[in-house]
């Protein structure tokens, strides 16, 4: 019962945070969030070109393709 002043006082904390970190985007400023440099992957073809190939050379599977037998085929 003792704890749970605590922690309703942290949950209203981090919400009243997380509500001032959201903002209104204009229609003009949206161009600029549309940049291939803020997206989090922004160059998605070399990233899984490279995961291919560190999969067919370290002949293991991660967690976006199948195994591999080194000679980069499946």
């Amino acid at each position: 019962m003792r704890y749970i002043l605590p922690i309703l006082i942290c949950l209203l904390t981090v919400s009243a945070l997380g509500l001032t970190a959201c903002a209104p985007v204009q229609p003009w400023e949206r161009g600029n969030l549309a940049k291939p440099q803020m997206a989090l992957d922004p160059y998605p073809l070399q990233s899984a070109l490279r995961a291919h190939n560190y999969g067919s050379r370290e002949a293991a599977a991660g967690g976006n393709a199948a195994q591999g037998g080194g000679c980069g085929c499946y």
